[in-house]
């Protein structure tokens, strides 16, 4: 074979190689598309497609499929690809801790707030985090973040912006008040201490806030963050006792204390100055207050006679250490589900919930309360109602059935949701308006 056959022979070899590696490339992104977009029709029919809170918005143009977002989310199938371009899958399960957000390289993905047809109420906030009601700032959950590590550099900017825009001398007790001890607060009060200011703290349960009420077990945090006077905290994968570790420690390195189980109630302007007023009588004064509470606000009450007794809970803090009792857990939610299924192993548990079957939640708790069922580990009551809660027993109503049955009950954890502090923030005089499909965090351009 003379050499220019030769030659001719290995392009065409090179060439059908390459021909064959691009219609597999297309052959496997056709079949990765078809995926995802079954796995989309899915979430619309289980009404997952639709974003409830902070979610990713993916601009087409600027996609292109590289596929870090999909692997830097933590959670599963909340974007997909079809078509060589990035999407939604399930909106709704995104719980907002922008890992796709700083993972695109070409920055095309948007974290938005509410959506064109559906909006999020949301208090009215400037870019210095100043309500509408001078000296009233609000950072963190409230305001739409929800994200760990952008609440506590909220939490930092906002105080830096209640230190530009004070003047003058006052007489109130404090400079600053700050009510919540989540991560906006926490990162709050840390700076507030390194700029001089005279503080106070204040949470209606304890350090941590939402993130104390979290399982044990549960990845909190997926990446770096900034704490005033501490530094770069290099954390990856961060669990729940390792950061409330890290700002116990913080905190106490500082001489900072959070006054603890102090309920807000009111907060008042008079005589040039706030007046924070508590549950039990208590009241305090400051010239600035910061709002870095949840937007659960208070958890949601059933109302039913029994409710007050102490064996009634509103979030579980450590399951491991309860054994052998015979426990209601009352919700149709991942955190009801969640609950049951931490309870089940050690303890006679039945979970009641008054809905027909479970929706939205997570697949990983779909599949495994479905497996408790079937072994027999975890009693499931669906369309029940708890009706009265006594101090050795429960009765509960199941729709179509005689009742009420009385069930013998050590404990009773409800998990209902949460009331938004919208209340609150009205009788103080903070705007909230309702924001469909703004963006909370994008690129600057």
């Amino acid at each position: 074979m003379s050499p220019a056959l030769e030659q001719i022979v290995t392009y065409a070899l090179v060439f059908l190689l390459c021909l064959v590696i691009i219609v597999w490339y297309f052959r496997v992104q056709k079949r990765r598309s078809r995926l995802t977009e079954a796995k989309i029709a899915l979430a619309r029919e289980e009404g997952l497609y639709e974003p409830v809170s902070l979610h990713p918005v993916v601009n087409p143009d600027n996609c292109i499929r590289t596929g870090a977002c999909i692997s830097a989310c933590p959670e599963k199938d909340i974007l997909g690809i079809v078509n060589g371009k990035a999407t939604t899958i399930n909106a709704s399960r995104c719980v907002g801790h922008g890992a796709c957000f700083h993972a695109c390289p070409t920055q095309a993905i948007t974290l938005c707030i509410g959506t064109e047809q559906r909006g999020v109420d949301l208090p009215h906030v400037s870019q210095s985090f100043e309500t509408n009601v001078p000296g009233i700032f609000i950072a963190g959950e409230l305001g739409g973040m929800g994200l760990i590590r952008n609440a506590v550099e909220q939490g930092r900017q906002a105080v830096d912006s209640i230190v530009r825009l004070r003047k003058g001398s006052h007489s109130a007790d404090y400079d600053l008040i700050i009510v919540g001890a989540g991560p906006a607060g926490i990162s709050a009060s840390l700076n507030a201490r390194k700029h001089g200011l005279s503080t106070l703290t204040l949470d209606q349960d304890t350090l941590g806030g939402t993130v104390f009420s979290f399982p044990r077990s549960k990845v909190v945090m997926t990446s770096p963050m900034d704490l005033p006077l501490h530094g770069r905290v290099k954390l990856f994968e961060t669990s729940k006792p390792e950061l409330l570790k890290l700002w116990n420690e913080v905190l106490s390195r500082h001489e900072i204390a959070i006054r603890e189980n102090t309920r807000v109630e009111a907060i008042q302007k008079e005589n040039g100055h706030f007046v924070i007023r508590c549950e039990g009588g208590d009241s305090f004064t400051a010239r600035s207050v910061l709002l870095a509470i949840g937007r659960r606000g208070s958890p949601r009450k059933l109302g039913v006679p029994g409710e007050e007794l102490e064996k009634v809970a509103y979030r579980l803090m450590e399951p491991e250490e309860i054994t052998g009792k015979r426990i209601v857990v009352v919700g149709g939610g991942d955190s009801a589900v969640e609950s049951a299924l931490m309870l089940a192993p050690r303890n006679e548990t039945v979970l009641m919930y008054r809905g027909e079957a479970f929706s939205r939640l997570k697949p990983r708790n779909s599949a495994s309360v479905r497996q408790a069922m079937e072994e027999g580990q975890l009693q499931v009551l669906f369309r029940t109602n708890l009706k009265t809660i006594g101090r050795d027993e429960v009765s509960y109503q199941t729709e179509g059935e005689a009742g009420p049955i009385v069930l013998p009950n050590d404990l009773v954890y409800i998990f209902a949701g949460g009331e938004l502090p919208t209340r609150f923030l009205e009788k103080a005089g903070i705007l909230i308006t309702r924001r469909f499909g703004e963006a909370i965090m994008k690129h600057e351009s």
